[in-house]
Parts: C-alpha cells; structure tokens; sequence
C-alpha cells in the first residue's frame, strides 16, 4: 500500500474553467473520496505526461465520476465489472451540447482513459483501487484507420497559387511553411524567433517539441527561405518581442487562425474542406509517390513509429509528385544576423534526409544527384559517383549480377559484385 496520504482536492486545477470547477464540486459534495483520489491521480499523471494530455484524462475522469454519483458509488474500489457495463451503454448514448451523441473517437478515447487510471491505481497499490480492473481491453472500440486525406496534384497546385496571390504576408507564409515542411499546427505555432539555422550551405528548420514530444530538424525549400527572409525584415521587432517567427503586428498566430487562413485560402482556390492536417498529409503522399524513403519521410514528419508512415504506402492510385529543388546556395542573412552553424554540426542522419529529400528512385537504388546538374551517364547509373543504393536492393543487384555471369559479361558482373560488397551488413 502507498506510503503516502492522499492529497486534498486540487479546486483551483487549470483543467476546462468555470463548468468544470462547478462538476467537481457537485461531485465533491456528494462522493468526497472519488474527488480525492482523482485529484490526485491528475497530480500524479502531470509529472510525466503533457499538459493536454492530462487535460484530456481530467475531463474523461470527471465525466466518469459525475456518472459514478448519478450511480451511488461512493468510492472508486467499489467499482466493479457490472458497473462498467452500464457506464459504457450511458457514455455511447450520451448527448453532446449540438445534437446527437459523441463520436466513436470521443468514446474510445475516454473508455481508456478510464481504463489507464484503473490501471495505474491498482498498479501503484492505492487504498482506493478495486481488487482488479473492471475495464477490460475488449470494451475499448476498435480504431478505425481511414486513409488520410490530401490534396491531389490539380488541388495543391490551386491552393498553393491562391496562397502567393495573397496581399497578406502572413497567409503566404503560414502555407509554404506547413505545405513544405509538413509540421503540425502547433508546432508551427510555438516556433522559436531563432528556429531557422544555416548548417554549412543548408537551411534548416528546427520543430520544436510537438504532439509526440520530440523536435527535429527538417531541409528548407529555397524558395520558403527566401520567403522568411522577407517576413522576418519586415517583423523583426515583433519578432524578438514575442520570440516567436511567425509574428506580426497582430501577434502570434494561434490554432485558430491559422484554420482561419487555410479556410480562406482553400475558398478561395475552390478546393473545399481544406484544413492544415491535410497539408502535412498532402506532402507526405507527395514524398512517397516519388520514391522518396519511408525512413526520411518518418524523420521529416517526425513519427516515432514506422507504423505511422507506413499509412501512406496504402494510398491508391498514386499520381508522382514533382521532385523537390534542391537547397539553395546561401541568400541574404535571417533576422538581421543569420544564426550560423558549422557545417560538421550536420549529422549523418541530418545529411541523409537532406540527400533523400532530392533523390530519385531506380530500380536497384538512389539516384542522388542534385537537380540542377546534368545527367550524362545515359543508361549506365551503377557507374556514377551519385549512384547510392543500400540492403533493400540487393535483390535486385543479386539478379542483376547473375544476368550479368550467365551472358558471360565478365566486367558487368564484378561491377555488380563491388556494389553488392560495399552494401553495409547484407544478410547471411
């Protein structure tokens, strides 16, 4: 058992303002004890979880706990199996403020969140937990896994011509800035006044900390480094103001407004129901549809998990993108005094997503030779200084070899057997 007391009820919690604070003091008049370990769990859970998230679990708890007063129970360990089952048949039919009842999601997402606490207090050995788990794996509705929605190539390349034939500044920016770097709307939002760097001839944009809590750096498009160079001339004392890029004389962006922009953008290029995920999903659809690899995609999106990734892979009917250009050569200096880096600052993972970000598909590798140069190798790919290829095409370059051996072109196949050599660990 916990050595430690339970902690008094936390009323002035930040958690959803006046509605919520009301909730928790009906319950707390009527079920003290449920109050308390609640409270308390949330306390326990913000040490090591985000602030939304916390949110997220007070408000699926609160809804539990107002349900557990409505069914006398006084105490969390009284809770047990039968009543679980009620509470599912009351939380799918439960009204939402504009009609209807709440979405699958919403029900999902408060069952394990339910499920999460239960968990955890039976786990951490409280007073106040049941003997076992009342929410079993099974209540939780299964996920349904959509195909994201993006914007084929005739609706990108609208919606990206009504956003530069914008008179406002910020609108052009707000799009090129999720369009070419897929980030996140918050992660837009709390970017840093100093989030654009220069890593040898390369630009590069520093995400902050975001949804998955981990920041990254991703390749800036010429054509967007030029369009911050612009923005933060104009905004520099706003700028360093509120130490945020994306500021002007209204202020920083927020969620909303940016839904705002993308909204008006959307009309009007005449591309409906546009809205800023769906920019990230449209360039990773556009990565993927030339070649680019899941890997790279996975580290430009910042996803964790591969799995993440791999849903783009099962869009159909794929139309291939236009290459990316490739970065630019140095431009005038960023916020007054470009921040500079060494260029051996840039990791071997940092340079490999830069390369990936220009490289074209073959059959047995990657062609990584920057846009701008002319290709005179004709046919002969295998021979060029930017032919790269790695262990997902030694089968192909196996074939390859011993087409070469059975036609008894000698120097083809040894060709092919230095490339095959050279791949890092190839399978036993």
């Amino acid at each position: 058992m916990s050595a430690q007391p339970a902690a008094a009820p936390v009323p002035d919690r930040a958690v959803a303002g006046a509605t919520a604070a009301a909730q928790w003091a009906q319950i707390q008049a009527g079920a003290p004890q449920v109050v308390v370990t609640m409270q308390r769990y949330l306390a326990r859970l913000a040490a090591f979880q985000a602030p939304a998230s916390v949110d997220v679990a007070e408000n699926s708890l609160r809804i539990f706990a107002a349900w557990m007063l409505a069914a006398d129970l006084d105490c969390v360990a009284a809770v047990r199996r039968d009543d679980i089952e009620d509470f599912k048949v009351w939380l799918a039919n439960k009204p939402r403020p504009r009609g209807g009842t709440i979405t699958p999601e919403t029900h999902r997402q408060r069952l394990r969140m339910v499920r999460s606490f239960f968990e955890r207090i039976i786990e951490w050995d409280w007073s106040d937990a049941p003997a076992r788990n009342p929410v079993i794996n099974g209540d939780i509705p299964k996920k349904p896994e959509p195909l994201p929605r993006f914007l084929d190539d005739a609706q990108a390349a609208r919606f990206m011509a009504a956003a530069r034939a914008s008179t406002d500044a910020r609108d052009r920016l707000v799009v090129e800035l999720l369009a070419r770097t897929g980030m996140r709307v918050g992660e837009l939002v709390n970017l840093d006044a100093d989030a654009v760097v220069q890593i040898g001839p390369n630009h590069w944009l520093r995400i902050p900390l975001g949804k998955l809590r981990n920041d990254r750096y991703v390749p800036l498009h010429p054509q967007l480094v030029t369009l911050l160079s612009d923005w933060t001339a104009a905004n520099l004392e706003h700028i360093r103001t509120h130490r945020r890029l994306v500021v002007d004389d209204r202020g920083p962006v927020n969620r909303h407004s940016i839904s705002r922009i993308i909204h008006r953008i959307g009309h009007a290029a005449g591309v409906p129901g546009v809205h800023p995920h769906r920019l990230r999903h449209t360039l990773a659809t556009q990565a993927i549809n030339r070649g680019m690899r899941l890997e790279a995609i996975a580290a430009l999106l910042g996803h964790k998990k591969m799995e993440m990734t791999l849903i783009y892979a099962r869009i159909a009917n794929r139309v291939v993108a236009d290459e990316y250009a490739a970065v630019s050569a140095k431009i005038d200096a960023l916020y007054g005094q470009q921040p500079e880096i060494p260029a051996d600052y840039e990791t071997t993972g940092m340079a490999r997503l830069r390369r990936d970000a220009h490289a074209r598909m073959l059959g047995n590798g990657l062609c990584t030779r920057p846009v701008e140069l002319d290709c005179r190798m004709e046919s002969a790919c295998e021979t060029c200084a930017y032919f790269r290829t790695s262990i997902e095409f030694l089968p192909t370059l196996t074939r390859q070899r011993d087409h070469a051996r059975e036609r008894g072109q000698a120097d083809r196949a040894e060709l092919f057997d230095k490339i095959i050599g050279g791949i890092d660990d190839p399978p036993a």
